[in-house]
């Protein structure tokens, strides 16, 4: 913590005070909203489990390789520059919720109009509910598979490093090309002079049909909208997503601007670090998606046996804890793993052989 602490001037602590104070804000709107005033009318519809499911896929998509390697190339771009900015992140996060909340009221008002538009019974209604769905989840595999295509890379990277094949150059430049949507923007980020830039580069990373798909995922599962719930109720989802999902690229940017090379000095604990993060964005993606597409079926082919009968019985408001149980056991598993399996140590010493061969092969 005296480390911490001797970080930061006081000029940047006091920047930090007031993002602190934003994010909060934000925390705070969304959750006293959720829990004093949606969550005890609506119990069965937008629970407090609901509330827990938005906010923790808002931790997820900050997860995503986009974000990290946006905040991470940004943030070493001004450190190579001799800045030190802890709003990257934040900037990055803001100008992605102005998307979150723009689509979140789009989409709330569309299919308020399409609820009033069509009789509360018809077979249209229910159709329109299973497809909508099957989209929601079949986004989710999509974006899943995407990661788990990023993740298999890095793991090659990580097999390759054991073997003395990547320098620490080399492995910069692979984890550079992790995010899809940062290859295509890459001149943008050599422009950025400050913090306050990410904001529009936030917004185009925002138009990604990722965001799209988290917010429509949101909306359907809540089942809000055919509810006939009041127009903040449904948005209280859009806003503990992005209340999320700024907290935790607040939290990447910050470190990063006062603890890159204390925290990433080593490449074994970057790359390690990119298994974590990559990982677990597979698995929510992977869980959130099957829970949705596993209903539809049991629900429009009816089926029957002791799975279905779970599958039926699975509340939306359940999968909330689940993803937090899910991000509990992984980040405490990778911290055992680190530290019981010596993986640092044993990283060093490996290094340590190479030099010695390399200077008897030269000797």
């Amino acid at each position: 913590m005296l480390r911490i602490h001797s970080a930061l001037t006081p000029a940047e602590w006091r920047r930090a005070g007031a993002l602190a104070a934003a994010v909060i804000g934000l925390n705070v709107l969304g959750w006293g909203t959720m829990v004093f005033a949606v969550a005890p009318q609506y119990p069965k519809v937008l629970g407090l489990g609901v509330g827990v499911l938005a906010f923790m896929l808002g931790l997820r998509h900050a997860f995503d390789a986009d974000h990290i390697a946006a905040i991470d190339n940004t943030t070493r771009k001004f450190l190579n520059d001799g800045k030190r900015s802890l709003s990257v992140g934040f900037f990055f996060s803001l100008g992605h919720s102005t998307i979150v909340f723009g689509l979140g009221i789009a989409v709330a008002t569309a299919a308020r109009a399409a609820v009033g538009a069509v009789a509360g019974g018809s077979p249209l209604r229910s159709v329109g509910g299973v497809i909508g769905t099957l989209v929601s989840g079949g986004f989710l595999y999509l974006i899943a598979a995407m990661n788990l295509v990023i993740l298999i890379g890095i793991l090659k990277i990580f097999r390759d490093m054991r073997h003395g094949l990547y320098d620490a150059g080399e492995l910069e430049r692979q984890l550079d090309a992790r995010g899809l949507i940062v290859r295509f923007l890459r001149p943008l980020f050599r422009s950025v002079r400050s913090s306050w830039q990410m904001y529009p580069i936030g917004i185009l990373f925002g138009l990604g049909f990722d965001t799209a798909s988290e917010v429509a995922l949101l909306a359907l599962t809540a089942g809000a909208v055919g509810s006939g719930l009041p127009f903040y109720a449904i948005l209280v989802l859009p806003v503990l997503f992005a209340a999320g999902m700024c907290l935790m690229d607040t939290l990447d940017g910050a470190f990063m601007a006062f603890a890159y090379d204390w925290a990433f000095s080593k490449p074994i604990r970057k790359i390690y670090y990119n298994i974590i993060i990559t990982g677990l964005s597979v698995a929510v993606a992977f869980f959130v998606g099957t829970v949705e597409l596993l209903q539809v079926l049991q629900g429009h082919f009816d089926l029957t046996g002791p799975f279905w009968t779970v599958v039926r019985a699975f509340d939306i408001n359940t999968a909330g804890y689940v993803v937090v149980a899910l991000f509990v056991v992984t980040w405490a598993a990778a911290v055992i793993i680190w530290k019981h399996r010596h993986i640092e140590q044993r990283w060093e010493r490996n290094l340590v052989a190479e030099d010695l061969a390399e200077l008897e092969r030269t000797a």
